[in-house]
């Protein structure tokens, strides 16, 4: 029985250029990516996109990859790719994706851009559960200020700058503080949000796989099926980053990112 497509929430910045659209990765927001959107200014013109379960998008019941890019298909055929094909950059939960929508939905993608992901089961599975658990675990009612929920969660995430990408998902509002993911449902579907489905389609336009030199998110053993799946596809290592490559290394990635989509379009 299909659902009624939760509402995706989008930002656009900038006015002209090649159209662009950016997926964010598991906790994340379509505006994780505005300054690298606007490094990329005047020649781009990027949508950020909130996935579902994120930001300012609805919630739903349920997670499938499936059916979370079928819904961003729709909203980009809606709107940003009305006129015709786009770029789409994914970034881990969100290159997973940004690869399905290519296989799914060709005619709306222009060149796809892999950020440190592979189309495979993802390891770091434990890590998003304890992430997801201490987060669940932290009583909202008791805060007075973002920086409780900071202090609270210190000694559970002791990285200062994975707490601070966390704690974007609170809000406040009248009635306190409420998270605005959907960390129920992420945390009941961490085990398919870490899988990837088998698919027999093909996405056969210019394809860039990005890989952080410090991130063990793109491996050898993932090559065979990106080939088969994306047989056009480029592959590019960014020095020093890890798996968060655009926040670590946001030039090298902008200069990336520049060279591969300004190629031009691919008829």
């Amino acid at each position: 029985m299909s659902q009624t497509s939760p509402a995706i929430h989008s930002t656009e910045v900038g006015e002209t250029g090649q159209r662009v659209v950016f997926l964010h990765g598991l906790f994340g927001q379509g505006r994780n990516f505005t300054q690298i959107a606007k490094a990329m200014t005047p020649a781009f013109h990027s949508l950020l996109v909130d996935l579902p379960n994120h930001g300012r998008s609805q919630w739903s019941e349920t997670f499938s990859y499936a059916d979370t890019a079928d819904r961003v298909a729709e909203h980009l055929a809606d709107g940003f790719a009305g006129d015709g094909p786009v770029h789409l950059v994914g970034h881990s939960m969100g290159g997973k994706v940004a690869m399905l929508l290519a296989l799914r939905h060709p005619h709306l993608v222009e060149r796809l851009v892999v950020v440190d992901i592979s189309p495979a089961p993802s390891t770091g599975a434990g890590e998003f559960e304890h992430l997801l658990g201490s987060l669940a675990g932290l009583e909202l009612e008791g805060l007075s200020r973002r920086s409780d929920a900071d202090e609270h969660l210190a000694e559970a995430i002791p990285d200062e700058r994975v707490r601070g990408f966390l704690l974007q998902n609170l809000r406040s509002g009248s009635e306190g503080f409420t998270w605005q993911a959907n960390l129920g449902l992420l945390r009941e579907e961490l085990a398919a949000i870490g899988d990837f489905p088998r698919v027999e389609e093909t996405f056969e336009r210019p394809v860039l796989w990005m890989a952080g030199e410090r991130s063990g998110y793109v491996t050898a053993d993932a090559e065979e099926e990106m080939e088969r799946l994306f047989p056009r596809t480029v592959q590019v290592t960014i020095k020093g980053a890890g798996h968060w490559v655009h926040s670590e290394k946001p030039e090298a990635f902008v200069s990336a990112l520049r060279t591969f989509l300004g190629a031009g379009r691919d008829d």
